[in-house]
């Protein structure tokens, strides 16, 4: 049976690691939304992209959220933490969706609901990687999937951008993770 001080510091630990967590959940929702290197790679784009700017801006946002999130997933593999992390870090995303969709449907006139724009191209990478696993590189997937959804799965630019903003966002985060040493 644990003496007072020992639950009183197990209970300063349980809620120590809330705070890091949120904290870390908090880091990668902003990480996942802050768009510079989304304006950066569009800005990057080759003037002989079949696919219309636009359209890769939106996706590649749409992209950067659904990687940040799959690689909290991949990369907090075995850590207890994993499934609250991810929890935080999506809940935040749904939040923010939900502003985004209202802000829009003001704007527009029209109900739009952008988590479930978010789910549906979760789902759809998540097709892409499973049609074909004996690919070792879920960019070489990935981009060419980005691509299609941009309007041209043929187009080379499109593909190399979807790709891109795959590998960078992994990276950030794996590094970020790895940072913080989650307990």
């Amino acid at each position: 049976m644990p003496t007072a001080d020992e639950k009183l510091t197990m209970i300063a630990r349980s809620e120590n690691e809330k705070t890091e967590l949120k904290l870390a959940g908090e880091n990668l929702f902003n990480f996942a939304v802050e768009r510079d290197d989304v304006k950066t790679l569009v800005n990057l784009l080759s003037g002989e992209a079949t696919c219309r700017p636009a359209a890769i801006e939106y996706e590649l946002q749409l992209l950067k959220i659904i990687a940040t999130g799959w690689s909290i997933s991949f990369f907090v593999d075995n850590n207890p933490h994993r499934d609250k992390l991810a929890e935080i870090f999506w809940k935040l995303i749904h939040g923010f969706s939900a502003d985004l969709s209202d802000t829009t449907g003001l704007m527009t006139g029209r109900d739009i609901d952008y988590f479930q724009v978010v789910k549906d191209r979760l789902d759809m990478y998540v097709a892409a990687l499973t049609d074909k696993p004996e690919m070792h590189e879920p960019a070489a997937i990935i981009g060419p999937a980005f691509a299609r959804v941009c309007g041209d799965g043929d187009d080379v630019f499109t593909i190399m951008t979807g790709a891109r903003m795959f590998i960078l966002t992994v990276a950030r985060v794996k590094d970020y993770l790895e940072s913080i040493e989650l307990q």
